[in-house]
């Protein structure tokens, strides 16, 4: 019989079997950005729908096509986090983070929600890791932001990515940019998709992140940000090649980048892997340094990065990587009962395993003594512990090497030191 729900399209379940591969990326982020003294930041998964509309930019396609916008009973309209970097601006600003000086280094693993056609590592709720680093304008900041990934990356053992770097410059140097790129797209106006004819009279540094293959096409030959920065965006963008020089953190200059936000000034970065194919990119980020005034703040620069899980989980398992990847640690002990007066004793054994950092598992459903073995070898428990009535006689456990067969008789007060030796 067929379910009669399923997920969502565009959406997925992370089962019990996977799950384990999101922690170990989840556990290597967090650990690296320990490292470098950055700080989790959970913010809500809904926000007010303006905070997206002015950060992420009124006619981007983000914002009219692609956010889950809602009302509440109360009239407002909610939309669920469209990206990460403006709800963590929005709660630096709210909550006074920046009142202590210096840079605030915070990070994020959160869901994503966008309205898209899902396609290969995209889904209509995907989750993204990112960083923010807020305060500091100087190039060396934007340096350790791209260090940092390239140091969780080594630390989860993908080799293959490739950092692309570039500027799009700043309110100052941008008129030029945007004239330039006037004059070049003028004859091809009528042929642009509604959104890159929109972006022309707009902003048509945008254009150059279109995804539509006729417009990908038109742009061939368009002028180069880099091209036309001025003196303190190119002070700027030298200085940042300089200081990941220092890292030994390798990268390609790429003018061809652009970031589809608003929000983005000077620096913009993409790290791109071969293991995806076409959809390379697996990381992408930038300085933002007018966003936190555009959102009623004072002027505050910051940068930093977004990286789709399940993007990354789809390398991981193309890449040699996937085949040495850690697999979730074996159970320690599965606790057997031989007999039905055992059950309440097993149970009373295995919480005090656990409670002696243990993982102990037993069954609840009443199957027989060889159908818990073999339950216990499923899950590739290390040991079993078996009590029946001679062993609750002689306040014993017999305990058996699942890999060996091997078993022998253990004093119950000796167990848990035992098995933290065997295990350890």
């Amino acid at each position: 019989m067929a379910p009669k729900y399923k997920a969502p399209r565009g959406t997925q379940d992370v089962l019990p079997q996977d799950s384990w591969r999101w922690q170990r990326l989840e556990a290597a982020f967090r650990e690296v950005c320990r490292r470098y003294a950055y700080r989790e930041i959970r913010t809500p998964v809904f926000e007010e729908t303006e905070l997206f509309a002015r950060g992420v930019g009124e006619g981007t396609e983000l914002v009219h096509k692609q956010m889950y916008t809602f009302q509440d009973r109360g009239g407002r309209s909610l939309t669920l986090r469209a990206e990460g970097t403006a709800p963590v601006v929005r709660a630096f600003l709210e909550h006074n983070l920046g009142a202590t000086g210096g840079t605030q280094k915070l990070y994020y693993i959160c869901p994503i929600f966008r309205y898209e056609r899902p396609q290969a590592g995209r889904y209509r709720q995907h989750h993204q890791l990112g960083v923010e680093a807020i305060g500091s304008p100087g190039p060396e900041i934007d340096a350790e932001v791209i260090a940092l990934y390239h140091d969780f990356l080594a630390e989860v053992g993908l080799e293959g990515a490739v950092t692309h770097l570039s500027s799009i410059g700043c309110p100052k140097c941008r008129p030029a940019l945007s004239q330039a790129l006037r004059d070049f797209f003028a004859p091809h106006v009528s042929e642009m998709c509604e959104f890159c004819r929109a972006r022309y009279e707009t902003n048509p540094l945008r254009i150059l992140d279109c995804k539509v293959p006729h417009d990908v096409e038109l742009r061939k030959g368009a002028p180069s940000a880099l091209d036309h920065l001025c003196d303190e965006c190119r002070e700027h963008f030298d200085g940042v090649r300089a200081a990941l020089d220092a890292l030994d953190v390798e990268y390609e200059v790429d003018p061809t980048i652009v970031r589809g936000l608003d929000y983005y000034t000077r620096t913009a970065f993409e790290v791109i892997h071969p293991g995806l194919g076409a959809k390379d990119v697996i990381m992408g980020g930038g300085r933002y340094d007018g966003l936190a005034e555009m959102l009623g703040g004072k002027p505050t620069p910051g940068i930093g990065f977004g990286s789709g899980i399940e993007r990354l989980l789809l390398v991981v398992e193309s890449s040699a990587v996937g085949r040495t990847f850690p697999c979730p640690p074996a159970l320690d002990v599965y606790v057997a009962a031989a007999s039905p007066e055992a059950r309440v004793p097993a149970a009373a054994l295995a919480a005090e395993l656990r409670r002696a950092g243990l993982s102990a598992d037993l069954d609840h459903t009443g199957r027989s003594l060889k159908a818990q073995m073999r339950e216990a070898a499923r899950m590739e428990a290390r040991f079993a512990a078996l009590l029946g009535e001679d062993e609750l006689r002689g306040d014993v456990v017999t305990l058996r090497d699942m890999d060996s067969g091997e078993q022998e008789k253990v004093a119950r007060a000796e167990l848990a030191a035992r098995l933290r030796t065997e295990t350890a």
